[in-house]
C-alpha cells in the first residue's frame, strides 16, 4: 500500500475509534472549567401559612380559607365583617376560633405593631431625636411633629402606637438607621417569629409593594410585642403630651384611638388601622379574670357598627368559650421546631451536581480512555508516515 493510501487508512481508523464514546472530548479543547457549588436560595414560602418544610403555620386547622371553630361551640356572633380574624389565648397560645387566618391583607397600621417590635430592642428612649422633613411630611395620619423640633424616643413610641403617627413612625425608622434599614429590618424580625405571610414595604402601616400579613401573623406579633413591659405600657396609655417647640409651637396633648380601651372592661390595649386598600383593620387585646385573649381583624368594615365593637364581640364569645375546648390552632413560637431553617435542597437540584461525575481515576469513563489512548497511538503513526512521504516529495 502506497504511503498516502496509508495515511487514509489511519485517518479513517482514528475517526472510527473516536467515534466508540460520543462524549469523547476533542483533542485539542480547553479542560472543562471547574464548577463552583452555589448555595442554593430559600424560596419564599409558595403558599400563605406555610413555613419550613411546607408545614402550614399553627397546625393543619389554620389551613383553612373558612372558619376554624372547635367541636361544640356556640354560634358565632353575628355582623362581623373582617374576611381574616383570629382568636387566641395569649398565655398558652391556643387559638379559639378563626377565619381565613393566614388570608393575606393590606395591614395599614396596625403595622405598627412589627415597627415597635423591631426598634423597640434597639433604640435608646431617651435619646432626643430632631424631626426632619421627610418625617413630617410623610402621608397620612401624623400627631402634628415640626421639622427641627426636638422628641424623645420615648415620646415617638407613644404617638406612633396611641395616636397612629406616620410621623413619628417615620422618625424611628430614620433614627434607626433609614426608612430602607428598617423595612428590611421589620421583615428579618417577621421571619424569626414564623410570620411568614407578612411583607413589609413601609415601617407606618401606608399601602406599600407587596405590603402584605395576614390575622395570624398579626396575632404572632401582638404576643412577641406584649411580652414586653415597655409595650404594655403604650399600648394601655390613653394620654400623651406633644412638648412646645419655642414660642411657636406650644404643647398639646393627644389620645390613644384604640376605642376598645374605653368601652371595653379589660380591655389594656390594642391598635387600628385603615387604607382604602386594607380596608379596616384590627388589633385588641382584653383581660377577665387569669385569661387574657387577643382578636386580630383584616379587611373589615365599620358596619353595621365600628370594627372596634366588632372585636369586642368576638372577645366575649372567646371569654365565654369552656377552657376545654380544644383549641384549632396554636400561636407557634420562635423557638419552635418549625423556626428551623428550611432543609437544604436534594444535591441534584444544585449546579455543581449537575456536571459530570468522574469516576475515582479522574479519567473519565473506560470506553472513552481506551479510545483515546488509541487515538493517541494512531496520531503518532499518521506524523510518522507524514514525514516519510515529505521526505520523498523533497
Amino acid at each position: 500500500m502506497s504511503p498516502a493510501r496509508t495515511v487514509a487508512a489511519a485517518a479513517a481508523l482514528l475517526c472510527t475509534l473516536l467515534a466508540v464514546d460520543s462524549t469523547a472530548p476533542a483533542l485539542a479543547s480547553a479542560p472543562a472549567p471547574v464548577r463552583t457549588p452555589v448555595p442554593t436560595p430559600t424560596p419564599e414560602p409558595p403558599l400563605p401559612g406555610q413555613g419550613a418544610g411546607g408545614q402550614v403555620v399553627g397546625g393543619n386547622g389554620m389551613r383553612t380559607v373558612g372558619l376554624a371553630l372547635p367541636a361544640g361551640a356556640r354560634p358565632l356572633p353575628k355582623d362581623i365583617s373582617a374576611r381574616g380574624w383570629v382568636i387566641a389565648d395569649l398565655d398558652s397560645g391556643d387559638v379559639l376560633a378563626a377565619r381565613d387566618p393566614h388570608g393575606r391583607f393590606p395591614p395599614a397600621s396596625t403595622l405598627k405593631w412589627l415597627t415597635a417590635l423591631t426598634l423597640l430592642p434597639k433604640l435608646d428612649k431617651r435619646k432626643q431625636v430632631v424631626c426632619s422633613y421627610p418625617d413630617v411630611n410623610v402621608d397620612g395620619t401624623k400627631v402634628g411633629l415640626v421639622q427641627y423640633g426636638h422628641y424623645s424616643v420615648d415620646l415617638l413610641f407613644q404617638a406612633m402606637l396611641m395616636a397612629s403617627a406616620n410621623d413619628a413612625a417615620n422618625a424611628l425608622a430614620r433614627v434607626a438607621g433609614s426608612v430602607p434599614s428598617t423595612v428590611a429590618a421589620m421583615n428579618a424580625t417577621a421571619r424569626s417569629i414564623q410570620a411568614y405571610d407578612t411583607h413589609v414595604a413601609t415601617p407606618s402601616g401606608l399601602d406599600g409593594p407587596h405590603q402584605l400579613t395576614s390575622a395570624y401573623d398579626l396575632a404572632l406579633i401582638g404576643r412577641a410585642d406584649l411580652a414586653r413591659a415597655d409595650f404594655r405600657k403604650y399600648t394601655a396609655q390613653k394620654i400623651g403630651t406633644i412638648p412646645a417647640q419655642g414660642t411657636k409651637y406650644h404643647a398639646f396633648q393627644f389620645a390613644n384611638d384604640n376605642k376598645l380601651l374605653y368601652n371595653y372592661p379589660g380591655a389594656f390595649g390594642g391598635k387600628n388601622g385603615f387604607t382604602d386598600a386594607a380596608h379596616h383593620s384590627f388589633i385588641g387585646v382584653a383581660k377577665r379574670g387569669n385569661r387574657r385573649l387577643i382578636v386580630t381583624m383584616m379587611y373589615g368594615e365599620h358596619k353595621p357598627d365600628n370594627i372596634s365593637f366588632q372585636a369586642g364581640r368576638l372577645l366575649d364569645w372567646g371569654f365565654a368559650l369552656p377552657r376545654t375546648a380544644a383549641p384549632v390552632g396554636t400561636l407557634v413560637s420562635p423557638g419552635s421546631p418549625s423556626a428551623s431553617p428550611a432543609a437544604a435542597a436534594p444535591a441534584s437540584d444544585s449546579p455543581a451536581a449537575a456536571a459530570p461525575r468522574p469516576d475515582a481515576a479522574g479519567s473519565g469513563s473506560p470506553t472513552t480512555a481506551i479510545a483515546l489512548l488509541g487515538a493517541a497511538a494512531l496520531a503518532v503513526l499518521l506524523a510518522g508516515l507524514a514525514a516519510r512521504m515529505f521526505r520523498r516529495r523533497a
